[in-house]
């Protein structure tokens, strides 16, 4: 909870609260080095400073210790994406549907596959699993953002309107594209991928929802 306080900026003391949540979470290893849950907070204190490639065999051991435990393969598969590894987050993804067909989390997972085909140009496919995230979480502005992004894409420039205007009713990060830049993605706060993901956001998701009608500041 202080790494997430920390990284959506409810702080006014983001270092300290993330160097206290690193402290508590050796603590907890030192006591527990089996236990998933700390591997799982671990993996999350590094990715919410943007140390995805340090969290990844952190979510990895959290998944070997608990399989039944899938938002570490969730996670696992959010920094895959952002370090490069796009088509290995889709496969992780799918493995987490195959094995929580209900899991109450699973409209994250579809989300999670369309950012992924998005950001390798799979327009039409990745709209299929943000349609898939957006009947699975109501009331949750992600989703409609990229779905927004898609579609102006792909020049139905209407139906990406409607769905920026929903993302922005649901959540304020989506004012303007120097916003939601600097709050970030799964990862840290102002953290898109490294260079090269940076790159394919730019290409994607910043570009379609430029298209989409979302203004720079």
């Amino acid at each position: 909870m202080l790494a997430i306080r920390a990284a959506n900026g409810w702080t006014e003391s983001p270092a300290s609260d993330f160097r206290r949540a690193e402290e508590l979470v050796e603590q907890a290893l030192a006591e527990a080095p089996r236990d998933y849950l700390a591997h799982y907070a671990k993996g999350s204190v590094l990715r919410f400073q943007g140390r995805c490639d340090q969290a990844i065999p952190e979510y990895e051991l959290a998944f070997e210790f608990n399989p039944n435990w899938l938002n570490s393969l969730d996670f696992l598969a959010a920094c895959k994406m952002m370090t490069g590894s796009i088509e290995t987050a889709i496969s992780l993804e799918q493995q987490a549907i195959r094995l929580g067909p209900r899991d109450p989390y699973i409209g994250n997972y579809y989300g999670r596959i369309g950012q992924a085909h998005l950001l390798l140009a799979h327009t039409d496919e990745a709209v299929i699993w943000f349609e898939k995230a957006v009947g699975a979480i109501p009331g949750y502005g992600n989703p409609h953002a990229w779905l927004a992004s898609a579609y102006a894409l792909k020049g139905e420039t209407e139906r990406a309107a409607s769905e920026l205007a929903e993302a922005r009713r649901l959540t304020s990060r989506y004012s303007s594209i120097a916003r939601l830049k600097a709050a970030g993605t799964l990862g840290g706060p102002g953290y898109w991928g490294v260079p090269k993901v940076r790159a394919l956001f730019e290409a994607t998701y910043f570009a379609g929802l430029r298209k989409a009608g979302m203004p720079e500041e």
